[in-house]
């Protein structure tokens, strides 16, 4: 469990903005089932503490990219669930466009050789 543990990538605070925005589109979500949800689907190698995920959620919403309501949830407690908004659609798109840009210079630093045999 020791090596799991160490392989987990610790994240950027722009990288988890894109993360979060990602998961909101899948559905509504509370805090939990964000960090759940990146977890799971990054087969358990990013993680998100709870001293990340919440100032990046109220991050999200004072620029309303999401909105939050508190809830019931299947175990009868309160829950701050939150959503994509519209702005926070578009916000997504345009990160997912910056990352790809970030993967194509990445890529062009660690494999010259194959960015240059492109052009």
């Amino acid at each position: 469990m020791k090596k799991r543990y160490q392989d987990r990538i610790e994240l950027l605070q722009g990288t988890l903005d894109l993360l979060i925005l990602q998961t909101l589109r899948w559905g509504p979500r509370h805090g939990y089932g964000i960090s759940e949800a990146i977890r799971a689907h990054s087969g358990d190698t990013l993680q998100v503490d709870t001293g990340s995920l919440y100032p990046a959620l109220h991050r999200l919403e004072r620029q309303s990219w999401i909105a939050a309501e508190w809830k019931t949830s299947e175990n009868n407690q309160r829950v701050r669930v939150y959503r994509l908004t519209a702005a926070g659609r578009k916000q997504l798109h345009s990160e997912r466009s910056r990352w790809a840009l970030l993967c194509d210079a990445m890529a062009g630093v660690l494999e010259p050789a194959k960015k240059a045999g492109e052009a």
